[in-house]
């Protein structure tokens, strides 16, 4: 073999050497994508804003991630604040925007596309709107405006959740705004379970109080309460009828795909949430309270982990049923 023929040979040789080396590279660049993005979203971070729903619907969620691989943290805040978290990417799951009350804190974020809500909401049949003891309603107090007829039974007060709440700045624009003649009103702040207290001592003794009520809640069994008519205009039609949806931080889609698949799959229900809330509201741990109810209840892995993988790439409905004993 002469000298040129060597060397084509050579270069020939060493071209498919690069050539198999560069396949190699693609066929494993898939594989470190996959791996990285793993790494990226082995923790899944969310947003409670101490509703005992939305501390349900968290705890649903987080034993299902948990099934599949992941980690799951959960940060109690404000609603302003969990919005703030979502749009800066340190909070990446918000399951409690509800709407239309949360709909003015929630537009300037829109507005900014800082957020991303999905079309889609995770319930409906909610509702949120002022409510009362029936034995109250009985005896009159049946609308938002026989409210301030009742100054002196309720002690001119009107009795709110945790400060930042949408629902309290829809009271406080009504007594801003002297709506229903409630200029004289005060709110009273303190949290969800604060409120249930005041109205659990006011039923007790046939006090007369009015408070924010909303469903899905055991408050709604647990109590003989009746929801206020005629407070469209603040809390929206049909007695505040909401339905909730879920936030998410802008980049999830394409950070974490198989997260985001598993999120935009969920659908709660009215029911469902309220058998969870019972337990923890008799101060179980969320997350047993949601392994127990999802072991009673696999059938809703079918379509929550449609498409949804473990982690690393199994199966993810195998996974989360081994996960729960079923």
């Amino acid at each position: 073999m002469n000298k040129l023929a060597k060397s084509v040979l050579i270069a020939t040789l060493f071209s498919l050497v690069l050539t198999a080396c560069g396949k190699k590279d693609e066929a494993a660049a898939p594989e470190a994508a996959a791996s990285a993005s793993g790494a990226a979203c082995s923790t899944v971070k969310f947003a409670d804003i101490g509703w005992t729903d939305i501390t349900a619907t968290t705890a649903i969620s987080s034993v299902v991630l948990e099934g599949l691989g992941y980690k799951a943290e959960s940060t109690i805040a404000s609603v302003p604040i969990a919005f703030a978290g979502v749009k800066k990417s340190q909070i990446d799951v918000f399951l409690g925007y509800w709407s239309p009350s949360m709909t003015p804190i929630v537009d300037p974020f829109l507005k900014e596309k800082a957020i991303t809500v999905l079309d889609k909401p995770n319930l409906v049949g909610a509702k949120y709107t002022l409510a009362v003891p029936k034995y109250a309603y009985d005896a009159g107090l049946k609308s938002f405006a026989d409210i301030a007829k009742f100054s002196k039974e309720l002690d001119g007060k009107i009795y709110g959740i945790e400060p930042g709440n949408d629902g309290n700045k829809l009271i406080a624009d009504m007594i801003s705004k002297d709506a229903f003649g409630l200029k004289s009103f005060k709110m009273v702040e303190s949290s969800e379970a604060g409120m249930l207290t005041e109205v659990s001592r006011s039923v007790k003794d046939k006090k007369w109080i009015v408070f924010l009520g909303w469903a899905p809640h055991p408050m709604n069994v647990q109590q003989d309460i009746v929801y206020l008519s005629g407070g469209d205009d603040f809390f929206g039609p049909n007695y505040g009828e909401a339905k909730v949806y879920t936030v998410v931080a802008n980049d999830l889609a394409t950070r974490c795909p198989n997260v985001s698949k598993f999120i935009t799959n969920l659908e709660f229900s009215v029911g469902m949430e309220n058998e969870v809330m019972l337990p923890i509201m008799d101060k179980k741990a969320p997350n047993e309270a949601a392994k127990e109810w999802l072991a009673k209840n696999p059938g809703v892995l079918d379509k929550w982990l449609d498409g949804v993988t473990t982690m690393d790439g199994q199966s993810g409905l195998d996974a989360v049923k081994k996960h729960l004993g079923v």
